[in-house]
C-alpha cells in the first residue's frame, strides 16, 4: 500500500511539475498577446491619429477649393460685365461715328462741297500733279557721295 500511495504521490507531483510548466508556457504567451496587443492598440492610435488630420486636411482642402471657385466665379462674372459694357461703349460710338460722318455728308452737301470720299480722290490728284514736284528727280537710297569740307 505504501507502494501505491508514493506511486500516486509521484504521479501527482509529476502532474504538478506539468501543470507548472505549463502555466509558465501559458504566461509567456499571456505576456506576448499582451505586448502585441498593446503594440497594436498604440499603431491603432497613431492611424487614427493620421486618419483624423488626413479627414481635416481634406475639408480644409475642400473649403479651399471652393472659395478658389467662388472668387473665380466672382472674377468670370466681372469679366462678362466688362466685356458687356464695352459691347455698348462701341456700339454707341459707331452710332455716334455713323451719325457724325451722316452730319459731315450733310454739311458738304449743303455747302456744295464733295463728299469725303470724292475730296479725298480730288486731294491725291492735286499732288500727283504738283508742278513744284515735277522737277525734282529721285535719288536712290545709298547712291550719291557726302563730300566733307
Amino acid at each position: 500500500m505504501v507502494t501505491l500511495y508514493h506511486k500516486d504521490i509521484y504521479r501527482r507531483i509529476s502532474q504538478l511539475v506539468e501543470a507548472k510548466k505549463e502555466h509558465k508556457s501559458n504566461q509567456v504567451a499571456l505576456e506576448a498577446s499582451y505586448t502585441t496587443i498593446a503594440g497594436l492598440t498604440e499603431i491603432g492610435l497613431c492611424m487614427s491619429k493620421k486618419i483624423e488630420g488626413m479627414k481635416a486636411k481634406k475639408q480644409q482642402a475642400r473649403e479651399s477649393h471652393l472659395e478658389c471657385h467662388q472668387k473665380l466665379q466672382a472674377h468670370v462674372q466681372q469679366i462678362e460685365s466688362t466685356i458687356q459694357e464695352q459691347q455698348l461703349t462701341i456700339k454707341t460710338l459707331m452710332e455716334e461715328n455713323t451719325s457724325l460722318l451722316q452730319a459731315i455728308q450733310d454739311i458738304q452737301e449743303d455747302n456744295g462741297a464733295p463728299f469725303y470720299d470724292e475730296w479725298e480722290e480730288e486731294s491725291e490728284k492735286e499732288r500727283e500733279e504738283d508742278p513744284e514736284e515735277e522737277g525734282l528727280e529721285e535719288i536712290p537710297v545709298g547712291e550719291g557721295e557726302i563730300v566733307d569740307e
